[in-house]
């Protein structure tokens, strides 16, 4: 790397996560105070650690106008923003047809399935000849790909509503509950569940949280990630009613084993059609159950009402709010007050987010310049700050932010990321300068991810076709590496096996190359003099 493309990274990693301090000429330490701040304690500093917090962070001109607001002016711009105009929904690629639900939980689910019924995943078994399973092995194989790229191509729409939104606040919102409600690909395998839970945690995510919390278990994404299909009446499966209390109300301590066991009875019968919920009354346990000290022939939409009327839950929920837009450390005393203030109001999530940034304690200078933002956080609101209007495609976001840490879509568990400082040890901090590097440099040997194979084995298979090797040469990679043949009667016995997986594989993704539409690829065109001059930079150090 040069000296001078070394400065220039240190001065778009100053420009891009530098925090504004906190006001010097402050007097009291605010921590804690949940008392209105007035009009005269509302500075330019003040909105910019707003909209850092509320949203992805901001131009000097969009802080300008919100400084020029009251701070309930402020606050009330970013909770009626407009949200995007119709054009603005996701450009599907057409990858899914009718005859792929249900979709089989594995391979060999889907094989057996297609030897017992001569179909699966609306293909059919060949009637004759070698591999004769094969066209179903392909068709399982190409939905794996296609989802998962196609799921790709959601999270590159999203990060564009984060990055170009008026609506910032809705969109950190979902992000937040994306992490609070966390499903993946890996087990879901159906980018439209992951589009229409998004669409839920979008549209609810500043309302109800009744009517948030009960749309998202009523999602297909949440009820397959969960394993409903599998809970029903005298065999009740416990993750969804362990998880509802757990991670989504209630938090570990609220609840009994026998509570879980009993709410999970109270959820049976409850699953999906394609993208439709469906409750399957032969399922449902309609008997009398108990669950923390109510006794009643419960279903899922009165066990909802159940947790929620637990004190546990609205303080166990403000508790979670805080930590991600605050300050991962809050006092007892605030938490409680936020509970108490979130429970009264029904559990209204907007007059939460009202308090909370209306308070003096969040501009307190206790809980500035004190948050580390996640890898997604990073990557938009580098985007932003550097006047982007666009995501890049080079880097490609989802391989960046993966590096980092966090890929849309997918978190590691049921429990979402770690936060704060899992985010920056020393191996993350270097990724994280790589980024910055990469956004400004990019790589000019590039291959788009969605277009190019990552798995090694199907890469081989793909070159060792295009050599002219038969199926079962191409996929045996002891021969063909060694340039020799297989024995006569090896290739016979391959070729009388039902099917091939190794070539399903690389036949799945090839299928799914032909229909899932490419993510665009363009790099962020920055103008990094023009960037220099205006941020008034004079020195090397900035």
């Amino acid at each position: 790397m040069t000296r001078t493309s070394l400065l220039l990274s240190a001065t778009i990693l100053l420009l891009m996560f530098a925090t504004a301090p906190a006001t010097a000429e402050r007097q009291a330490d605010w921590s804690g105070d949940l008392t209105q701040i007035s009009s005269e304690e509302w500075d330019a500093d003040s909105a910019r650690h707003l909209l850092a917090r509320a949203g992805f962070g901001a131009a000097p001109a969009e802080i300008a106008i919100l400084a020029a607001l009251t701070p309930t002016e402020a606050i009330d711009r970013l909770m009626t923003a407009p949200a995007e105009s119709p054009e603005a929904a996701f450009d599907h690629s057409g990858v899914h047809d009718p005859g792929l639900d249900p979709f089989p939980p594995s391979r060999p689910a889907t094989t057996n399935l297609a030897a017992k019924t001569g179909e699966a995943l609306g293909v059919k078994v060949k009637p004759d000849g070698n591999r004769r399973l094969q066209p179903v092995v392909n068709r399982f194989f190409y939905w794996l790909r296609a989802s998962r790229l196609e799921t790709d191509r959601v999270a590159y729409w999203w990060a564009n509503r984060m990055l170009t939104s008026p609506a910032q606040l809705r969109e950190k919102m979902a992000l937040f509950w994306h992490g609070h409600f966390a499903v993946n690909e890996g087990k879901v395998r159906d980018y439209r569940k992951h589009l229409q839970l998004l669409e839920v945690l979008r549209d609810e995510g500043l309302g109800d949280f009744r009517s948030l919390l009960t749309g998202v278990a009523r999602s297909p994404a949440m009820l397959s990630f969960l394993d409903a299909g599998v809970n029903v009446k005298g065999s009740p499966n416990e993750n969804f009613a362990r998880e509802i209390m757990e991670l989504f109300t209630l938090g570990v301590g609220h609840y009994t084993e026998k509570d879980i066991r009993e709410a999970a009875r109270a959820f049976t019968g409850w699953n999906y059609t394609d993208l439709d919920f469906v409750v399957e009354s032969a399922d449902h346990d309609g008997a009398e159950k108990t669950i923390l000290g109510h006794t009643g022939a419960f279903d899922g939409i009165a066990t909802i009402d159940i947790l929620l009327d637990q004190p546990a839950a609205a303080e166990f929920l403000a508790d979670k709010v805080y930590r991600y837009f605050v300050h991962e450390e809050p006092s007892p005393e605030v938490i409680t007050a936020l509970g108490e203030r979130f429970r009264k109001s029904g559990y209204d999530i907007s007059e939460l987010m009202r308090t909370i940034f209306l308070s003096r304690d969040f501009y307190s200078p206790k809980n500035r310049g004190v948050h580390i933002k996640s890898p997604i956080e990073l990557a938009i609101s580098s985007y932003r700050m550097l006047g982007l209007i666009h995501v890049p495609g080079v880097p490609d976001l989802n391989e960046a932010t993966t590096a980092l840490g966090q890929r849309l879509f997918n978190p590691p568990t049921v429990a979402g990321w770690a936060q704060g400082r899992a985010w920056i040890t020393p191996g993350l901090l270097i990724a994280r300068s790589n980024f910055a590097y990469d956004l400004l440099f990019p790589d000019i040997n590039f291959v788009p991810p969605d277009r190019y194979p990552p798995d090694a084995n199907i890469r081989d298979v793909s070159r060792r076709l295009a050599a002219g090797a038969n199926i079962t040469n191409a996929t045996n990679g002891a021969v063909a590496e060694t340039g020799g043949e297989m024995s006569m009667s090896s290739q016979l016995a391959d070729m009388d096996q039902d099917f091939n997986t190794r070539y399903g594989s690389y036949r799945g993704w090839q299928m799914a190359l032909e229909r899932v539409k490419p993510i665009p690829r363009h790099t962020a065109g920055l103008r990094l003099a023009k960037i220099v001059d205006e941020a008034g930079l004079e020195t090397e150090i900035g």
